[in-house]
C-alpha cells in the first residue's frame, strides 16, 4: 500500500492571494533545491484568486524541516479568512497526473 495524500484547502482574505502564492512558491524553490526522494507535492490556486489547494504525499516531515515551509506556516491564521482544513486521501485512478508537465508530455 502507498502513503495517503494530504489535502489541504484553505482561503485567504481578500488582497492576501499574491502575498500566499509567493510564500508557497519559496517553498517550492527550497523543494527543488534539496531534491528530496519520495516527496510529490502541488499547489493549486482557485479561479477565485484567494482559495488554495494543495495536494502531498511523503512530504510530511521534509516540509516541516524548510525555513520557507516554516515561513509560510508563521502567519497563516492572521493571512486566512477560512483556516486550513486537511484530509487524508488514497488514489482511486490517475492518467498523467504530472500537474507542471504540459498537456502532452511524457510523463515519468
Amino acid at each position: 500500500m502507498t502513503d495517503p495524500f494530504t489535502i489541504v484547502r484553505y482561503r485567504v482574505r481578500p488582497g492576501r492571494g499574491d502575498e500566499n502564492a509567493t510564500l508557497v512558491r519559496a517553498v517550492f524553490d527550497a523543494l527543488h533545491a534539496a531534491h528530496p526522494d519520495g516527496v510529490r507535492y502541488a499547489t493549486l490556486r482557485m479561479e477565485d484568486g484567494v482559495s488554495f489547494l494543495h495536494v502531498a504525499r511523503g512530504a510530511t516531515t521534509v516540509l516541516r524541516d524548510l525555513d520557507a515551509f516554516r515561513a509560510f506556516g508563521a502567519a497563516i491564521a492572521e493571512r486566512t479568512e477560512e483556516p486550513p482544513a486537511f484530509a487524508s486521501a488514497t488514489l482511486v485512478g490517475e492518467y498523467r497526473a504530472e500537474v507542471s508537465a504540459p498537456v502532452g508530455a511524457a510523463s515519468s
